[in-house]
């Protein structure tokens, strides 16, 4: 009974990061972490199969011992740093900061992706609210982008009322780093600083604007598709492993 029930959770386990993997892939987001949820499900269907002919009674003790300790530890980290991520969805804001940052993602020829969607509405929300924060957008032009991230962003603000002249643009940088560095060019000293972003990259984006000396900085948390949050979870603890090791 014991031996069935697993695998059949095995089973139903592979079938869900399977379907999820599409799921991701159908979002085009440009990345290729779809193909981590491909990896995981092949797991479960090593699992379902060493469960079946009994590979997990047959192998020695030190080899189950290891794997329980790196199993250890890899959960332990996880559930840590996951924590810590989760913290950056409850960031406080401020009201009248000098500038704002909106981090760059995937754009298309005719609109933002959905990550990008969501910063860029966040964004929009608080200019309306706040008429002296200037507005810097960041993002250079990728392999898969018809043009830089930063055009695409600066357009879908102009057309939803956001004044040409508060909106600076930065369409050099690569990745989160950049998106930062390049803009203390345009950040007087001193300046008060808003970084817009997801909930799930809240917490290691101002991380990387504190190392690169953003101080007086705090969170324009922009939200995201539950549906697609459990993946940008798990790409973001690696993310974050990498950053800290860095």
């Amino acid at each position: 009974m014991k031996k069935t029930l697993l695998i059949l959770t095995y089973s139903i386990l592979a079938v869900i990061c399977f379907i999820y993997s599409v799921i991701i892939l159908s979002v085009g987001s440009g990345t290729g972490f779809f193909a981590v949820w491909i990896f995981i499900g092949m797991i479960f269907v090593a699992c379902d199969f060493m469960t079946i002919f009994n590979v997990w009674k047959k192998l020695p003790k030190i080899f189950k011992k290891i794997g329980l300790v790196f199993l250890a530890i890899f959960f332990t980290s996880f559930v840590i740093i996951e924590g810590f991520i989760i913290s950056g969805f409850f960031v406080k804001e401020q009201a009248n900061l000098d500038y704002i940052v909106v981090l760059g993602a995937q754009v298309y020829k005719d609109r933002p992706s959905t990550i990008l969607k969501y910063r860029l509405d966040r964004a929009l929300n608080y200019l309306n609210e706040n008429e002296n924060t200037k507005c810097i957008v960041c993002g250079g032009q990728g392999h898969n982008e018809p043009f830089a991230e930063a055009i695409g962003m600066k357009k879908y603000l102009i057309e939803q009322g956001i004044s040409e002249f508060k909106i600076i643009m930065d369409t050099e940088s690569q990745n989160t780093e950049q998106n930062i560095q390049n803009s203390l060019k345009y950040i007087d000293s001193g300046a008060s600083v808003g970084v817009v972003t997801n909930n799930f990259h809240m917490f290691r984006a101002l991380q990387i604007a504190r190392k690169n000396g953003l101080d007086n900085v705090c969170g324009l948390v922009a939200g995201m598709n539950s549906l697609y949050l459990p993946s940008n979870m798990v790409r973001e603890f690696f993310s974050e492993i990498k950053f800290l090791v860095s």
